[in-house]
This record gives C-alpha cells, structure tokens and sequence, in this order.
C-alpha cells in the first residue's frame, strides 16, 4: 500500500480537507500517485508529483486548456507547484477499462473516443497554447529505448546510430496534416466514461501532462493499437473509417501509412519503458503486456514502407525474444 508523501498533509488541510485521510486510488509508469478524497458526498483527487522527477505545470496547462475547448479533464481546485501537490476534480471510477468488462458497450465507447479526437483535432492547436512539438529529436528517444533497455535484458546490443537512421526515413510519412495537439497516452486506462455528461463531454481525460504538437495520427494509434488490451479489428476499422469520415481531406492511404509508422515508433517505445520498469524501477507488473505489444509491433511493420525497420528487426530481435525478458537473469 503506497502513501502520500508527509507534506501533503499540510496541503490538503489548507484546502479544507482537514482530518480526512487519503485513500490509494492508483500509481502508474511514472513517478506520480493518486489517492481519492471522500467526506460524505464531496470528493477529489489528490496528486502526487514529486519534484525534480515530476512537474505539474504541464498538467495544469494542457488541462485548463483542454476545459477550455468543451472536454471533460479534470478541474484543478487546489495547486502546489512548488511541492507538486494538485487537487483535482474527480471523475469516478468508469474508466474505459473497467466499462469494457461489458462487452456490448466496446463499440459505442470506441466512437466516442475517436469523436473526441475528431472534435480535439478541428481546434488549431498552436495558436492556443504552448508545448513542445513531438519533434524527430523526441521520437528518437523514445524508439531509442528498445536498443538502450530491451535488447541489453537479452544480453544483446545493437548500432543506435544504424537504428534511429531507419527510423529518421519514415518520420516524414507521419506529417499528413498540420500539426495537432497529441495527448501521448490516449488508451483505455485513461479515459472515463461520465454518464450525464453529453457529447464529447462524456468522455473524461485522464493522462495529457506530456502533451506535444504533431501527427493527427498518433492518438488514434494509441487508442486502436492498446499495449493492455487486445482491439478487436472490426473496432479499429471502425475508428479509423470515423476520424476519416470526419476528414475528407485525408487520403486514407497516407493515413494508414502514417498509423502505421506512429504505431511502430510506440510500440518500440512501449517494449524499452516496460523492461525499463521492471530492471530500473522495480515495476515488473508491466511485463506481461511485452508479448502483446511485439505482436502489434510485428503487424505494424508489415506495411510496405516500414520494410527497412522490419529487416532491422529480423536481423536484431529473433522471434523468441520477442517477449518479456526474464529481468532477474538479465546481464
């Protein structure tokens, strides 16, 4: 069971919270924790973002934003930036992830998604706020993180230079549109289904603090090529038929090429953090979604354009690596 940190004790009794006790609602991949405040019918959330690791500018940013526009993130009632300390409106606990136990609500929860995007994606971004751009110097670190983590859990090593040169080939084929505001973590664990709410509204935003401007593309992958959930391929046709529906000024031969390579760079991504966890962080919890996210990965890289990556792939990262790595014996 994790705590708060002791500062946050004075905190909450500052901001009328005084003599109720926080209660565990969640960490996650990152240094920040969550815990749920409750007297009687008032509720809030507590966030735990300790500083130098975490900063919650950002979060306060993106969300003020984002509430600006009409969606559903949660209101900011209390902040300490200094202490990393926020107080939040609490949107409940239907995260898209435990609404799906239901399986007949999997495809109206998939469409009120992808029209969240829809209506994220009509907005000019840049000239609203601003936060970095998901630039090829960012997504180089992140496809990094396979050969810097995943491969030396194998006892392997590969050229990083060789690598990235690959992947610097394709990141222009993800530039089908003007840049858009990318919310990085758009999945099922971070979206809320909010009954009572209309429209894009009733889908809750949970996880944007490291938000950048770049491919229309990159949410939607996100969502429809899950690392924790297996996305039935009706569904992702489904959303991807919708968004470009929404946009026919979209070819849709570009924007598959461009999911495709965006779900590519994730997942190599994803692959590197979850070992990353498991070695550096003591979070092995993570490692059991590795085997699903090669699978994506592997599916990804059959698109024609992404060919020279899948020959890197073939040649570096035999099929049976292509799981978790067993951390406790690794080199």
């Amino acid at each position: 069971m994790f705590e708060p940190r002791p500062q946050a004790r004075d905190f909450l009794d500052a901001h009328g919270w005084a003599g109720i006790a926080p209660a565990p609602l969640a960490d996650d991949a990152s240094f920040r924790k969550y815990f749920r405040l409750q007297d009687g019918t008032r509720r809030a959330v507590l966030m735990d973002a300790p500083p130098p690791h975490e900063d919650v500018r950002p979060f306060v940013a993106v969300g003020e934003h984002l509430a600006a526009l009409g969606f559903s993130s949660p209101r900011v009632r209390a902040k300490n930036i200094h202490d990393g300390f926020l107080l939040l409106e609490d949107l409940g606990d239907a995260t898209y992830t435990r609404v799906l136990a239901d399986p007949g609500c999997e495809r109206d929860l998939y469409a009120l998604a992808t029209d969240t995007l829809i209506a994220l994606h009509r907005h000019p971004a840049q000239a609203r706020i601003d936060i970095p751009a998901y630039d090829a110097d960012t997504l180089d670190r992140e496809a990094a993180l396979l050969v810097d983590w995943f491969l030396p859990a194998w006892g392997a090593s590969a050229s990083r230079a060789e690598y990235l040169a690959l992947w610097r080939l394709v990141y222009p084929l993800a530039d089908i549109a003007p840049p858009a505001l990318v919310l990085r973590d758009y999945h099922v664990d971070n979206l809320v289904r909010l009954d009572g709410r209309a429209g894009i509204a009733a889908c809750g935003l949970l996880d944007f603090q490291d938000a950048r401007l770049g491919s229309v593309a990159y949410d939607l992958a996100s969502l429809v090529e899950d690392a924790r959930r297996d996305v039935a391929p009706d569904i992702r046709a489904m959303c991807v038929r919708r968004y470009l529906a929404a946009f026919p000024e979209l070819d849709p031969a570009r924007f598959e090429t461009a999911l495709a390579v965006l779900a590519a760079q994730r997942h190599a991504k994803i692959v590197g953090i979850f070992v990353r966890l498991a070695r550096r962080d003591g979070k092995p919890q993570y490692l059991v979604h590795i085997a699903r996210v090669w699978r994506l990965l592997g599916r990804a890289l059959e698109h024609p354009a992404l060919a020279d990556l899948r020959a890197w792939f073939d040649a570096h990262v035999p099929p049976h690596w292509r799981t978790a790595p067993a951390i406790g014996d690794a080199a």
